[in-house]
């Protein structure tokens, strides 16, 4: 058994819900936050057999997109400003950061 741990986008996690719920996949969601944009993700957590990995991990590629996007930077409070830009750049955001762990017991009640 394994363990997916996958942290999407909040514009993809309704998407891919609603994709793990149709493939029979159970999944958990919780509300998270990135440190880079201080931006709203969701993390899914998928518990699976072995054999439904590769197809957990289909259904996540198929159902989250990167896209760019426009960025204020945050000013440096008290930091080294020379390094600070003061207009939007644009960053690549979207996509999933996965990670497949073992799971060593699983027990439901």
């Amino acid at each position: 058994m394994k363990l997916i741990m996958a942290v999407v986008q909040d514009k993809d996690s309704n998407r891919l819900s609603d994709a793990l719920v149709k493939a029979n996949h159970r999944a958990t969601k919780l509300a998270s936050t990135g440190g880079f944009l201080k931006a709203g993700n969701t993390t899914f957590l998928i518990g699976t057999e072995n054999e439904h990995v590769e197809n957990v991990m289909s259904i996540i590629k198929e159902n989250c997109q990167s896209r760019n996007q426009l960025v204020a930077p945050i000013s440096p409070m008290g930091g080294n400003a020379d390094s600070y830009v003061p207009y939007p750049v644009e960053v690549q955001v979207g996509g999933a950061t996965v990670f497949v762990l073992p799971v060593e017991r699983f027990e439901q009640f």
